[in-house]
């Protein structure tokens, strides 16, 4: 399917004007919306090309600049210390009320949008794991899809490094696939067992699968990625979306 992803859209949300990138389908059509939550860094290159990926699966992706109450429009923070260290110190900077305001205002906008069916999913990798998980609990989310997903099983996200994402798994209503790298540093085994112990106690429905990879084995173009995994990685996704998009009225 050839896609579009040269547009993009300042939304308005209660901490002020968040770009948001889109990646869609060409061809006219209503299709289901994902929101694809970048890592710390913004979108880059890579995440540019797995919404290109996604997208190209028959979905409208918006890729919304998680830090837009600090960086101005457009900026991109590098692979590097400097830029995983300002990425860092943002995602502990910003409140949890900001991170949860921005998906509410997102999930609005593309409800509405011309190219969107109005159903709506989540995508997160590494903070936009996180992230995406917060999504979840909104409850026009269908569906989500949580890739090594930091912070959650320590409670730290956002300022002040306390969040209370486990307390309300009770609240997610779509369904929920998370996936893990068994050699992530940043989700040890005890880890990935409370975020799982904690999700079965809530009766989520979940999808949860552990591969032999390593943190961030998406990032196309990294030493860490895993192209197998990649590509096994998207089969699970597009199935997850499949059935709660078009299986289901």
């Amino acid at each position: 399917m050839l896609i579009r992803t040269d547009e993009h859209h300042d939304l308005e949300t209660e901490t002020g004007p968040m770009r948001v990138h889109l990646a869609r389908p060409v061809r006219d059509g209503l299709f289901p919306a994902v929101i694809l939550y970048s890592e710390i860094y913004q979108v880059t290159a890579p995440i540019e090309r797995l919404a290109a990926m996604i997208a190209g699966q028959g979905y409208l992706v918006a890729i919304p600049e998680v830090y837009h109450e600090y960086e101005p429009a457009g900026r991109v923070l590098a692979y590097d210390k400097e830029g995983t260290d300002r990425g860092n110190h943002l995602k502990y900077t910003k409140p949890l009320s900001a991170f949860d305001g921005d998906a509410a205002a997102t999930i609005e906008w593309l409800k509405t949008h011309p190219a969107s069916s109005g159903d709506i999913g989540a995508f997160g990798v590494c903070l936009g794991g996180h992230l995406a998980y917060r999504a979840a609990l909104h409850p026009a989310v269908k569906a989500t899809a949580c890739f090594y997903a930091t912070d959650i099983h320590t409670g730290t996200l956002g300022e002040g490094r306390h969040d209370d994402s486990l307390l309300r798994a009770g609240e997610i209503r779509g369904e929920l696939m998370m996936v893990w790298g068994r050699h992530d540093p940043h989700v040890p085994y005890e880890g990935r067992r409370a975020i799982r112990d904690a999700l079965e106690a809530a009766g989520t429905a979940l999808e949860w699968h552990e591969v032999d990879g390593q943190h961030a084995f998406l990032r196309d173009g990294a030493p860490r990625f895993d192209a197998a995994l990649f590509l096994q990685a998207m089969s699970w996704t597009n199935a997850l979306f499949q059935r709660s998009f078009i299986a289901r009225p």
